[in-house]
């Protein structure tokens, strides 16, 4: 991310917090006030793209998401199973090889 989206994106969240509807003149006072110079189209871009949003739920959102990856994990174990039988019926095909009497650096 660059500044422009970081400033816009730290606007929208202290506007939401203040409870300030977000638009894009709201966005462009507070980094104006904050002192960075953000490019014209980011204010108005964030606030086309936050218009009906809810935030509230957006940023509920973001601590309900490693539940999810929580359970990956314990599937990825059970999947583990077979790759490992497959491992070994292929060692068990190279060792064949090697019964054949001779060797490429003999």
């Amino acid at each position: 991310m660059n500044t422009n989206e970081l400033a816009c994106v730290y606007s929208a969240l202290i506007l939401h917090d203040d409870e300030v509807p977000i638009t894009a003149e709201g966005l462009t006072n507070l980094c104006k006030n904050a002192g960075v110079a953000v490019e014209p189209i980011w204010p108005s871009l964030f606030a086309k793209c936050l218009a009906g949003q809810d935030i509230g739920a957006l940023l509920a959102c973001i601590g309900s998401a490693p539940a999810a990856g929580a359970a990956a994990p314990a599937a990825a174990g059970e999947a583990a199973a077979p790759a490992a039988e497959e491992k070994k019926e292929e060692s068990e095909e190279e060792e064949s090889d090697d019964d054949m009497g001779f060797s490429l650096f003999d």
